[in-house]
């Protein structure tokens, strides 16, 4: 028997006594599934935790996610970053609720034709809300079976992530699809971890995973080196006036779209509001996927409140309550209370 025909007993076995004891879990909903899928996406579970709880609490159905404001949306996942994530749940659920009546589709193939919604999503819904034997297939998956088999294929690559999820669509047990992939995801968060040695005395598939066998885990999974990050130095303005600070939303496209964020231009720039002071506001620096932002901070007393078309004025309340800022200014944030 090949490896990966070994692993779903003791695997089944290890989840059922190992299970990390998730809120999504308890209740495992096509909403509550989906929700909790695309917040984990490039996100740790502990930082997930209290958004999805709070996100609950305001959202509880599909049919309330369908109907929010997209402020209100933005301000629930403020922090969480990758935006466009929950524009997608946004939009998932309209289309459920306009077009298929408030329910989810029940197969694998139309679940994978909500937007924002791929194959790793699509196969977590199906086979944890539905039980279909659908394979989900992340990145830690793909590690695990890359180091279970000792496949030395590119992870990155589409035809190494078939032909590993066609090897898993072949061994997943038909009794408890949605048990075997969240055990797989638990195997690669807890034990077969990305940054560093695996765990190998806690894992169910010590006896016959190869690459434990080979002792080659800390070679893979193969894949592309990173390209290097593109750096951008912004100036970052910093307006009170009356108690109050200037924000400005961005645009329709690109990085951190339709956001409220601090006025900031890329340096060397010029304040779009004429100042009465400018005082030194400290330095930042904040890292996106292929870009980071080194940021000087620019403090600005205007001598009116006067700010161009679109902008707005916000209070310490409005922040807290209204706007959704990204965290790229997280770092500013004990500088505009002060302000306050």
């Amino acid at each position: 028997m090949t490896p990966l025909e070994q692993l779903p007993i003791p695997l089944l076995q290890w989840y059922h006594e190992t299970a990390r004891s998730l809120p999504w879990r308890a209740a495992p909903t096509p909403y509550h599934v989906l929700v909790s899928e695309l917040m984990l996406q490039q996100t740790r579970v502990a930082a997930v935790l209290e958004y999805y709880r709070l996100f609950m609490e305001a959202l509880p159905t599909v049919e309330a996610l369908a109907a929010v404001e997209d402020d209100r949306l933005m301000k629930l996942w403020q922090g969480l970053g990758y935006y466009n994530r929950a524009r997608n749940l946004k939009n998932a659920a309209r289309r459920i609720v306009d077009e298929l009546g408030g329910e989810f589709p029940r197969r694998y193939e139309d679940i994978l034709l909500l937007p924002g919604v791929g194959e790793y999503t699509a196969g977590a819904v199906a086979s944890i809300a539905f039980g279909l034997p659908v394979p989900a297939v992340d990145g830690n998956v793909l590690r695990v079976v890359s180091r279970l088999t000792a496949d030395y294929g590119d992870i990155s690559k589409a035809s190494t992530k078939r032909r590993m999820r066609d090897a898993l669509q072949a061994v997943i047990p038909v009794a408890a699809p949605g048990d075997f992939n969240q055990a797989l995801m638990d195997l690669g968060a807890l034990v077969c971890l990305p940054n560093g040695a695996p765990v190998c005395q806690r894992c169910p598939a010590g006896e016959f995973c190869a690459a434990k066998r080979l002792d080659c885990a800390g070679d893979l999974p193969i894949k592309p080196q990173k390209k290097a990050r593109r750096i951008e130095a912004r100036t970052v303005y910093f307006i009170f006036y009356e108690g109050k600070v200037a924000l400005r939303r961005r645009g329709e496209r690109g990085l951190l779209a339709r956001l409220w964020e601090y006025p900031n231009e890329l340096s060397p720039g010029a304040c779009p509001v004429p100042p009465a002071s400018v005082e030194h506001g400290g330095a930042g620096k904040h890292i996106f996927t292929h870009v980071e932002w080194h940021m000087t901070g620019q403090i600005i007393r205007p001598a009116s409140g006067t700010l161009p078309d679109g902008w707005v004025w916000a209070d310490r309340e409005a922040l807290g309550q209204r706007y959704a800022i990204p965290n790229a200014f997280r770092g500013f944030t004990p500088l505009v209370e002060r302000n306050l």
